[in-house]
C-alpha cells in the first residue's frame, strides 16, 4: 500500500470521493485518545464538520464556526488534481453501460422507456479534441495545480474561456501559470476558490479581459495588487467577498484600470456612498453592479470634491464623475430618501438602474409606485430589469403631475423643493392649472376627476368573471373600491384584496392602505387592478 499523502497547514483540500465538500487544513498532527496522524479542516460549510476545532477539551485550531470543523485521517482526504488531469475527467471519460441504462423516461402508460442521446458520439468526439476546445467548464473537479504550462500549451492552445469554479486553488503563482500556458485565454472564472491574501509574482495576464472572483475572499488591497497584471481587463466580478471598504493605495480616488467597463459589487457590505464615489475617475466604467449591499443613500459628487481628491489644479485635468456611467443597479439596499433617487438625473449618461427592494422603492412600505420613480428619472429608459416605453413615460410623466397637483394646491412653496421635475414636466405636457368652479361648472370638474380603471377577477374560488371597465372618481379609497368590487362581481363571503398591475413591472402592487385614495396609490386613467380573494 502507498504511503497516505502529506498535508501542510492552509491546504485546500477535499472530502476523497465528494470534490464539492472543501474544506482548509488547519492542524496536522495527532489528537489525544487516538492513535496516528490525524488533519484537522475546517471546512466551507459553517455546518460542515462537528466542532469549532477543540475536541475534549484540548484545542488544536480554531474553526470559522462551531460547526464547521473536523479531523479527518489523511486517506479520505485529496489534495487535488492538475487542470490536465480534470480535463480528461470532464471531456473524455466514456459513459458505461449501466449509466446509460440509468437513462430513462416514463411514458404516458407508465412504462420505463431508455433515453437515446442524439448525436453522442459526434458531440464526445469533438469535445476530446481538445486542440479544437475553445471553452472548458471544470467546476468542483478538486483542480489544485496548473500541471506543466507547456504541456497546457500543447494540449489546450485555443481555449479562450476556463471555468474553475469551486476547486482547490489558493496560490495566485497556479493561477498565472494557467494563464501563461493558454495564450487565448481571455474569461477566467476563479469563483469559490479561497485565493491568497500575497499576490507577488503574478505574471502580467496580457489577454485576460474578464475575470471573476466571487466569494474568493478577495479584498480591495489585493485587487489593487493585481491592477498592474491586468492591463487590458475589461470585467471584473467580486460578489459575495465581504468588501466594506475600497482602499486605493495613494489617494482617495481609484485610479488605472483604464479598460474596465464591469465592477461587479454585489452582495458585499459596502454601507457609505463614499466608498462607491472612488470609483467616480475610471474613465471606462459603463456598468457597476451593487445590488445587495448596506447603501442607505446616494449623491452625485461636486467636480470641486473629486478634483481635491486628486489633487488637481483645474478642472480639465480629470472627466466628470462617472463620466460613462450608463447602468447602476442598486437594488436590495437600504435606500428610503427621495433626494438619492432624484440625484441619479445627476449622472451624465446614467439609462438602466435598478431599485427594486429598497424601502423607496416598495409601495407597500410608503415607497414610490413605478410611474413616480419613472417621472422623477428624467433619462432612465431601463428601470428594474424592464423597459421604459416612450408611452409609458408619457402616461407616468402626466400621472405624477396630477397627482402632485391634487396634493399640493394649497402648498405651492412646497413643490419645487420635494418635486424638482414638476414644473419641467407640468409646461412640456401642457397641463394647466384646474380652474375654480362657479355654479354650473361643478359637475364639469367633478366628471374630470373621473378616471376610467379595469377591474379583473384573479381569484381561485371567484370562477370566471369578464373584466369590468368603470369610472370612478380618483378620490375613491382602496376601502371603497374593495366594498365596489363585492357588488360589482357579486362576492358573497370573499373579501377581496386588491393589486395594481402596471407596465414594466414584474409583480403587481399590493394596495393595502385602505384609507389611500387611488390616486394616492398610483392608480390612474386606464389601470389595471386586479382583485383576489383573502387568504
Amino acid at each position: 500500500m502507498s504511503d497516505p499523502p502529506e498535508f501542510r497547514i492552509g491546504q485546500r483540500v477535499h472530502s476523497a470521493g465528494d470534490s464539492r465538500r472543501i474544506g482548509t487544513v488547519k492542524y496536522v498532527g495527532p489528537v489525544e485518545g487516538y492513535s496516528g496522524k490525524w488533519v484537522g479542516v475546517d471546512w466551507d460549510n459553517a455546518d460542515g464538520g462537528k466542532h469549532d476545532g477543540s475536541l475534549n477539551g484540548v484545542r488544536y485550531f480554531h474553526a470559522e464556526s462551531e460547526k464547521s470543523g473536523s479531523f479527518v485521517r489523511p486517506h479520505n482526504l485529496s489534495a487535488g488534481i492538475t487542470l490536465l488531469k480534470a480535463l480528461e475527467i470532464r471531456y473524455k471519460s466514456i459513459s458505461t453501460q449501466e449509466e446509460e441504462d440509468e437513462m430513462y423516461v416514463f411514458s404516458a402508460s407508465n412504462r420505463r422507456v431508455s433515453v437515446q442521446l442524439l448525436g453522442k458520439d459526434k458531440i464526445q468526439d469533438k469535445l476530446s479534441r481538445f486542440e479544437e476546445l475553445a471553452s472548458a467548464s471544470l467546476f468542483y473537479l478538486g483542480v489544485s495545480s496548473s500541471g506543466p504550462p507547456c504541456q497546457i500549451s500543447a494540449t489546450i492552445p485555443n481555449l479562450k474561456e476556463l471555468d474553475l469554479t469551486g476547486n482547490l486553488l489558493s496560490d495566485w503563482k497556479d493561477v498565472g501559470a494557467i494563464c501563461e500556458g493558454l495564450p487565448a485565454l481571455v474569461a477566467l472564472n476563479l469563483t469559490n476558490n479561497l485565493m491568497a491574501h500575497d499576490i507577488l509574482g503574478l505574471p502580467q495576464l496580457r489577454n485576460i479581459r474578464v475575470l471573476v472572483l466571487n466569494n474568493t475572499g478577495i479584498k480591495w488591497i489585493q485587487v489593487e495588487m493585481l491592477k498592474c497584471s491586468l492591463p487590458v481587463i475589461e470585467e471584473l466580478h467580486l460578489m459575495g467577498n465581504k468588501l466594506s471598504a475600497i482602499t486605493p493605495p495613494s489617494s482617495d480616488i481609484v485610479q488605472g484600470f483604464d479598460s474596465l467597463r464591469l465592477l461587479n459589487l454585489e452582495d458585499n457590505c459596502i454601507a457609505d456612498w463614499n466608498e462607491i464615489l472612488k470609483l467616480s475617475q475610471l474613465k471606462s466604467l459603463e456598468q457597476l453592479h451593487l445590488n445587495k449591499n448596506s447603501i442607505n443613500r446616494l449623491w452625485y459628487p461636486e467636480y470641486d470634491t473629486v478634483h481635491d481628491q486628486l489633487g488637481c489644479e483645474s478642472v480639465e485635468t480629470s472627466g466628470r464623475p462617472f463620466q460613462n456611467l450608463r447602468c447602476l443597479l442598486l437594488g436590495g439596499n437600504n435606500i428610503e430618501d427621495l433626494a438619492s433617487v432624484d440625484s441619479l438625473n445627476s449622472f451624465p449618461n446614467l439609462k438602466d438602474t435598478r431599485l427594486s427592494e429598497n424601502q423607496i422603492a416598495d409601495p407597500g412600505k410608503g415607497g414610490l409606485p413605478r410611474f413616480v420613480l419613472i417621472a422623477r428619472l428624467a433619462q432612465v429608459d431601463m428601470l428594474n430589469g424592464s423597459e421604459v416605453s416612450r408611452r409609458e413615460r408619457k402616461d407616468s410623466e402626466i400621472r405624477y403631475v396630477r397627482l402632485v397637483m391634487s396634493k399640493l394646491h394649497d402648498h405651492p412653496e412646497e413643490i419645487t423643493l420635494l418635486h424638482p421635475r414638476f414644473l419641467e414636466l407640468k409646461e412640456f405636457h401642457g397641463i394647466e392649472d384646474e380652474k375654480p368652479s362657479t355654479g354650473a361648472a361643478g359637475p364639469q370638474k367633478m366628471a374630470s376627476g373621473l378616471i376610467s380603471i379595469t377591474l379583473k377577477c384573479v381569484g381561485a374560488s371567484m370562477g370566471e368573471k369578464p373584466p369590468l371597465t368603470k369610472k370612478l372618481p380618483a378620490s375613491t379609497t382602496v376601502g371603497k373600491l374593495k366594498i365596489l368590487c363585492e357588488s360589482f362581481f357579486k362576492l358573497k363571503s370573499v373579501k377581496p384584496v386588491l393589486f395594481l398591475e402596471e407596465e414594466g413591472s414584474p409583480l403587481p402592487t399590493v394596495l393595502d392602505d385602505d384609507m389611500a385614495t387611488l390616486i394616492d396609490v398610483g392608480v390612474g386613467n386606464d389601470s389595471t387592478v386586479l382583485v383576489d380573494e383573502k387568504s
